[in-house]
Order: C-alpha cells, then structure tokens, then sequence
C-alpha cells in the first residue's frame, strides 16, 4: 500500500504514521517538489519542478560508527511543519532575507532498532537537507557519540544534464605542497560523464543544466504536422552550508551512471594526513545542510540567500566591522614590494582615493619588521587608511616558506599576535594556505575567526576552501579567496584570456552561495609594474570597473596602482571613488555561465547599479528593460574600439534601452 502526504497550505504541525512508500514534501507555492520513498529497505528522494524531473531517485544514508543507516531501513513517523525565519546581514548579496519553507522530518530506524532522521526543507527555490542522530540507548549501551564515516547523499540528474564544475584537486599538490585550495578551472556545459581532471571528484558549488525537450499535442487532423520541439531549461546549484568546527568540508564524488554525484568526504592526505578523514559528533548530533537552488531561469541561481536562510551567527560582533575597498601592492609588483616605502605609495593611493584600507602582504615581518610596521599604521591612519596584513595559516600542513609563520596556528600564537595588532590600529588579517577540508582544518578557520573576533579584526582565507554560510556564523568573516582568482593574470596570460569566461561565470555559481575574494579590480593595461611590459590585459576598463559591482564581497579589492592616477580617465576615478561594496538587494537581470552577465544591486543608499560583462569574442546586443529601476541617468559603456565612454542613459517609453557590449567589454547604469 501506498502513502502519499502533500503539504499545501499546512497551518499547524503534525504527525503521521508512516509505511513503506512515498512521502512527499512541496514548496509553499508547490510548485517545487521532493518525493522520499523507503522502498526495498533504502531510502531515495526525487526532486521535481512544475512536473518535471530535476533529479531522479538519490540516495539518502549514513554509515556511522553507531549503526549503518543505508539499508534495511524504514520510515517510523513523519513530521511535517511550516517554517518563516527573517533576518539581517552585512556584507552579501542582500542586507536582509526572508525564508519560508516546509520542513519535513522523517525518523527512520534500522534493522538493528537504531535511529536517524532525515530533515528537508523546501522553500520556492531551494532544497537543503540533513541527518540527525539522537542519543540512544541499544542492549543497555547507551551512544552519546558518533563518527560519520560515509554519506551516501546522491544527487542523480536526468540523461543529457550538462556541468559547470571544477575540479577537486588531491593532497599535498600544486605549489609547495598547499593543495587543495579551490583554485582549479571550470568546466562549461560539459557532460556529466566526463572524469574529474584528478580523480578526486569536484568542488561545491556545482552548477547543472537540464535541457528537456518536448513536442506539444498536435491539433486534431494534423498528425502528419507534428508541432515543433519546444525545449525547456532547469537550472540547479548543488552545495553545502553550515559546516563549522563540528564537521569536516565535503565535496562531490566523480559521476557514476544511475547513482549520479555523491557526497566525498576529505581525502585521508589532506592537512598532511592529520586529523580524520571522516566526522566526529557528539550525541544529539547532525551533519550540515547539503542544498539544492532550482529554478527555469538563472534568477534563483544568483539571487538564493539558501547558505545563510539555514544558519544562525555562533557569536556576536565585538565591534561595528567597517566594510570598504583596499590597495594592493603584491597583485602586480609582487614581493619587492613588501617594503616601507613601496607600501607607504599604497597607502597614499587609498587615501587620495577614499578607500579604506591597504593590504600588506607576505614578508612584511622580515621585509619591513614590525617595529617599522608599527610606524606604517600610525601612517595609514593619520592618512585615514588602516592596514590589513597578511599571514600564512602555519603549522605543518603546507611547505609555503612565507612569514609571518607560526603565529595563527595555536591559540597562544593567536592571543598574542592579535592582542598586538589591535593595539596599533590594524583592522584585518588575510590568512593564507590551508591543508584542505578536514574536521581539524575547520576548527582552524573557526578558531582564527573566534579569536579575531575579540581583537576587533576582520578575516579574508586565501588558499583555502569555500565558506560555507560563515558570513552569518562568523560575523567578522570577509570572504575568501577559494577560486582561481586574479594573481593569476599576473603568472600567465592564459588567465588573462579566461578572465572574461571567469568573471561572467562566478555570479552563477561561486559568488552565487558566499563571498568571495577575487582580489582585484585591475586598471593597469600591462601586468607589471611599469605598466609596459609583460602581457596585457584583455579586458576593457569598462569591464573592470563592471566587475566590481558583478564580484560580491564587502571588503572589495580595488588592485589599482599609483600610475592610474595620472593615466585613467577622470570619470573612471569617479566612479571608484564611490564604489560601492555592501547592497541592499540583488537582482538577475539576463545572462549565461561563462558568456555574459547582467546584475542589478541596490547599494545601501538607495541607490541602484546595473552592471554586465560580456566574455565573448563579438559584440553583444541586448534590450535591457529597466522600468524596476528609479533614479539611474550615467551609461558607462565600451566605444567600437574599446574604448572607455561616459554619456547619458537613454531610455525609450517602455523604460527600455538597447545597449552593446563590446567583446571582453562591460557595461554600468546608474
């Protein structure tokens, strides 16, 4: 026998028993759809949109030190409730969010009588689920803890979805031995059965394309005219949140035919082989959220708030942290340039440009020393800048030779060298080369965001892995780097020439769920330091400036050098002056993962920003309709010759305006 519950417009909690077959939980407006089923002993769950499949049945499951929870199982009872949360934030995509969702709990036990339960929450656009384990007590022992030693979450897609995912990179790899950090390219529409690049699977987040094609009925007498195929697009982005201290970081398995992608846990050599590659939880216990974002556009792609609607903060700020932009010596005149006098042109650069604070990167303990480092914040501030200064995350997890070393590592490190930095006027830090995504390696992060915390000091991780809903758990954390991010247009041009792939990417998947840390708006024309020599650039400044406001991060790189105050136009220094780096709201307006982008943001002042990039190789027409938007009169727009224009915004009777992009061009209203 069969049973089906379906949640329309549930007022009130209940619960149900429950037998061998379906379970199924809808969005409040029911059109997003998960169907859980304990046939054969296994659980599975199936997702559709307005009918149609978005992911066919995956697996649910734990292997536990306690008890395997993946087969001979059944459904005991079901919980069912409706769920509103609001909240504010600082520093994403959107100053504050309201989440509605259904919420059902499912409690399942085992042969063996031991229990879990599987909790889902859906809302119109998002999924997210996750396990608990209570305390329990089986032939008079009692558990009261647990290791998570297997997750067997699947996420099966339809034949023929396409990926736009990056590959997970194994331990102890890449440069002095500071991999994985989440900096490997990404595929673009690729098939789902392509190997990872290194057999370790890939990276949250990932993007899926579901085209499903279909011929409507034919009308009667006409069946030797068949309508036309009529095709129709799903788009999903698969994550996590809510990972702390209590969890290691998990990522994708590689794609297996009828099971789909599975949840990896660390690889054991990560972190060198310290600490497990598996969970450890007290019991009650439960592993984070993994979410799935679903939508028949882009539009819930970009603006879902999922990582943060499921999280709460762990603690409170110790001060009003200051968002802002910052100057960056080390991006294109690299480490020679960690020296008094070099860093004071670039403290000098952010004061005559309004910004807020200039980062100084590695080497600065033994290239400046900190009594002179003292000297160079008493000189920032008296400028109205503060320093951010660099640090490399330690320990024995990475053969990176820079320093300062030894000093974020240990809580005594910590105590005292952030006791220091509070007391001569230094607001952040930048962390930098972490071992990978194991329990051990997230209790640094959370130890490095607790402690700074006291002192008053915001945090940016490069070398790292993605945050994980840590804007709202940590309320001093930034952003981090966790992407093939902008140094690398400085080593190669390669990354020049996929910088426009790049950044008309990461709006939809990336920068999507968390901030992140692309670490510079670069207006030099060449990447070197005498801007005539090396490689170019190969985006106009227009996209630079675009990318500003396309990128998310409350504390935003603008990687400028002195020279570009004598060489950039006035009305491009203008408008970096005034950039804004925190929004009220974000909305999608048009665009396609690794072709082009058009973003709206409504800055905290009330103020509305459209700006698109255009990573193709010609030009791209588009009518944009902006009647939603009040108050916008400035077009920042590439000429034929990508060149930089400023003119005034025409707008038809429909509040319509058709622009053109230039190829590697950008555009900015407002």
């Amino acid at each position: 026998m069969m049973k089906s519950l379906f949640l329309l417009s549930m007022i009130m909690t209940s619960s149900v028993l429950a037998w061998a077959g379906d379970v199924i939980v809808s969005s409040p407006n029911e059109k997003l759809q998960v169907t859980i089923s304990d046939a054969g002993g296994r659980l599975y769950y199936s997702v559709t949109l307005d009918g149609q499949q978005v992911l066919q049945p995956s697996a649910l499951g734990l292997k536990t030190s306690i008890g395997d929870f993946t087969t001979q199982l059944s459904i005991l009872t079901t919980n069912l409730s409706p769920l509103t949360s609001s909240y504010e934030m600082r520093g994403t995509k959107a100053s504050s969010a309201t989440y509605k969702a259904n919420t059902l709990t499912l409690d399942v036990q085992n042969k063996d009588g031991r229990k879990f339960s599987v909790i889902f929450q859906v809302s119109d656009n998002d999924i997210a689920f996750r396990y608990q384990i209570p305390r329990q007590a089986i032939n008079k022992k009692e558990y009261k803890r647990a290791r998570i030693l297997a997750e067997l979450s699947s996420f099966n897609f339809p034949d023929g979805t396409t990926t736009f995912i990056s590959p997970q990179i194994g331990p102890e790899t890449g440069w002095e031995q500071t991999k994985p950090s989440y900096e490997e390219g990404y595929s673009a529409d690729s098939p789902m059965d392509t190997p990872s690049q290194y057999g370790h699977g890939y990276i949250f987040p990932a993007l899926f394309h579901i085209s499903l094609t279909s011929r409507s009925a034919s009308p009667l007498g006409s069946s030797k005219n068949p309508s036309p195929l009529t095709s129709k697009n799903i788009w999903v982005l698969v994550s996590e949140t809510g990972v702390s201290s209590g969890y290691c970081g998990s990522h994708l398995s590689d794609y297996q035919s009828g099971t789909g992608y599975t949840i990896a846990y660390p690889d054991r050599g990560e972190n060198n082989g310290f600490g497990t590659d598996f969970a450890a939880i007290p019991l009650p216990g439960e592993t984070p959220w993994r979410t799935i974002t679903v939508g028949n556009t882009l539009k819930p792609i970009v603006e879902t708030t999922i990582s943060y609607d499921l999280v709460e903060p762990l603690y409170e700020p110790s001060i009003d942290y200051k968002p802002g932009r910052y100057t960056w010596s080390w991006l294109l005149w690299q480490d020679n340039s960690v020296n008094y006098d070099d860093q004071v042109k670039f403290i000098d650069l952010a004061s005559t440009m309004g910004f807020e604070y200039c980062l100084v990167d590695n080497w600065w303990d033994t290239q400046i020393g900190r009594e002179r480092i003292e000297e160079l914040s008493k000189y920032a501030q008296s400028k109205g800048v503060h320093l951010l200064l660099w640090y490399n995350s330690n320990g024995f997890w990475n053969d990176a030779p820079q320093t300062p070393r030894n000093c974020m590592n240990t809580a005594i490190a910590r105590e005292r060298e952030m006791k220091w930095l509070q007391s001569i006027g230094v607001k952040g830090i930048k962390v930098d080369f972490f071992g990978g995504d194991k329990q051990e390696t997230m209790r640094l992060y959370e130890d490095i965001l607790s402690d700074a915390n006291r002192y008053g000091l915001q945090v940016v991780f490069h070398g790292c892995t993605i945050p994980r809903g840590w804007e709202r758990m940590y309320p001093n954390y930034v952003a981090s780097e966790a992407v093939l991010a902008s140094e690398n247009l400085f080593f190669g041009e390669e990354a020049t020439i996929r910088e426009g792939f790049d950044l008309t990417l990461h709006p939809f998947c990336r920068n999507a769920t968390a901030s992140m840390d692309w670490g510079g708006i670069i207006m030099n024309k060449w990447m070197s330091r005498d801007n005539k020599s090396r490689h170019t650039r190969k985006t106009t400044d227009i996209f630079e400036l675009a990318s500003g406001i396309i990128m998310q991060t409350s504390v935003q790189c603008v990687a400028m050098q002195p020279n570009n105050l004598d060489e950039l136009p006035q009305f491009e220094l203008d408008f970096l002056r005034d950039l804004p780096t925190t929004w009220e709201e974000t909305r999608y307006i048009d665009g396609y993962p690794g072709k082009y982008v058009i973003l709206a943001r409504k800055a905290n002042n009330g103020q509305w920003y459209i700006a698109g990039l255009n990573a193709l190789k010609e030009p791209l027409t588009l009518t944009l309709n902006l009647k939603d938007f009040q108050g916008l009169s400035q077009l920042y727009i590439d000429n034929k010759k990508g060149e930089p224009t400023l003119t005034s915004l025409k707008l038809d009777k429909k509040a319509c305006t058709k622009i053109t992009l230039q190829p590697n061009g950008g555009l900015i209203i407002k």
